[in-house]
């Protein structure tokens, strides 16, 4: 361990495991661990650096996924014996100016919200289809493509919709952006003015909230309880409002669904308004237990909403994909403007991600993360229960990618927040989910990237001494 050299800064703005990564990286990179050679055992590093075994257990996993380390059972954990290739590999793919600094391969934290399971991810399969789909380009391949996106996409998603969501349309009414901001932007720049005023759940997605008053909308916050948006409200606060943005299925951040009798409501109002609902149906994949509440666009008969959906939670993030499905009214005019904004995403992620629909893996694949979700996110609620139970209480809901927790102690939220960022833990607090100073003493905790129960309760145990230390 001495060559190693394992001195960790929690002030440093790289999390911990990817300054255990980092370390191992250069110590093979510097011939101080050599090919085959037994690494330490992921409790032993962790009691000797006075972390959490999830911590390290995060990073040997990067280590291993990157064909670094090889995990042999009980034998424990060696550096692979191809290791001289793959650092050379590395390094000579690295821009020269960080050759001696290895980049960050992920910055995933424990317990960090938003990102869906890369680790579990079938790279090895998307990069088969990536090639092949290469291998099919052409010269028109190369031109620059309809601002709708790729019919074959526009096409595989309405496949999909009709199946997974009971959403009845065309490809023509379907547009590919990329990214739920730049839904936004399209749709705003279709159907409303700089000015009008809308409904905005409270709490709500602040990453829209910001990006709407960006754009120039005046949004009323509207509370949200146990059935989802106070439609009633809405209509006293603002019954004049020209559009509302919604997340039914699992409300963002709270995990409540809207209730049928508030969807039936909301849609009632936004007719008699004309008023348009802009429905973010961001992770309705991932549902646990009973059965799922229609969309509001499949209940919509009047064309008065516009569904947003993404890649990002499905598949990963950086593929930046989105689509919206919009009223038959209007495609003309989001065509055109499709067509001036000429912001549409990258031609060949739109083929790789129809071919990836359309040989069924896409729903294999969600098949398996809504079966691996429903497993981590029950490590993570019994590790609470057992070692937390004095400290945090768990708001259960029956889907999405998080949890919701009050936190039992006088300890000041963003105190407990900051000592676990320290070691590594990014939670969330509720409060900027807010658009008014808030007291809730509610936190927010991913789970998905919770591989084991063991690492659960390391991480619990964690929290638990950066709470009493």
């Amino acid at each position: 361990m001495a060559d190693l050299s394992f001195q960790l800064d929690a002030k440093l703005e790289e999390p911990l495991y990817i300054q255990i990564y980092q370390r191992f990286v250069s110590a093979i990179r510097n011939k101080h661990l050599s090919a085959s050679q037994r690494v330490p055992s992921i409790r032993s590093l962790a009691s000797e650096l006075n972390i959490s075994r999830g911590t390290v257990e995060l990073a040997y996993q990067i280590l291993i996924n990157e064909g670094l380390f090889e995990a042999k059972g009980s034998a424990g954990t060696f550096i692979s014996s191809k290791v001289g290739e793959l650092i050379t590999i590395q390094l000579s793919n690295l821009p020269t100016q960080q050759k001696n600094n290895i980049p960050q391969s992920i910055e995933i934290n424990p317990l960090q919200l938003g990102t869906p399971a890369l680790d579990a991810f079938p790279l090895s399969l998307w990069n088969k289809l990536s090639a092949q789909t290469m291998k099919r380009q052409n010269t028109q391949d190369l031109n620059m493509q309809s601002p709708q996106g790729d019919e074959d996409l526009r096409q595989s998603l309405v496949g999909y919709l009709a199946i997974a969501r009971g959403i009845q349309c065309s490809a023509e009414q379907v547009f590919i952006t990329s990214g739920y901001r730049a839904s936004l932007f399209l749709i705003s720049a279709c159907l409303l003015q700089k000015g009008d005023q809308g409904w905005f759940e409270n709490p709500g997605y602040f990453i829209a909230r910001q990006f709407l008053k960006h754009l120039g909308m005046q949004l009323t916050h509207i509370p949200v309880d146990q059935e989802g948006i106070c439609v009633a409200q809405g209509k006293v606060f603002a019954p004049q409002a020209k559009f509302v943005v919604v997340t039914p299925t699992h409300q963002s951040p709270l995990n409540v669904t809207l209730s049928l009798e508030r969807r039936i409501e909301l849609l009632k109002w936004a007719i008699q308004a004309q008023a348009w609902i802009i429905e973010d149906d961001y992770d309705s994949e991932f549902y646990y237990q009973g059965r799922i509440q229609p969309t509001l666009k499949s209940l919509d008969h009047k064309q008065r909403v516009i569904y947003c959906g993404t890649f990002s939670k499905t598949l990963f993030p950086s593929l930046r994909l989105s689509y919206i499905v919009v009223p038959s009214t209007h495609v003309q005019e989001f065509q055109n403007i499709a067509k001036i904004l000429g912001s549409f995403p990258a031609h060949l992620p739109q083929k790789i991600t129809h071919q990836f629909i359309c040989e069924g893996h896409f729903a294999r694949h969600l098949r398996k993360m809504r079966n691996l979700y429903r497993t981590r996110r029950q490590y993570l609620i019994m590790a609470i229960e057992q070692e937390l139970s004095g400290i945090l209480e768990i708001t259960k809901h029956t889907g999405g990618m998080h949890i919701v927790a009050t936190l039992l102690i006088s300890l000041p939220v963003g105190e407990f927040i900051s000592r676990l960022r320290i070691i590594g833990i990014e939670i969330q607090s509720m409060d900027h989910w807010y658009a008014e100073l808030s007291l809730e003493n509610h936190v927010l905790l991913g789970f998905t990237n919770i591989a084991t129960a063991e690492m659960a309760s390391d991480l619990c145990q964690q929290i638990k001494k950066a709470v009493f230390s």
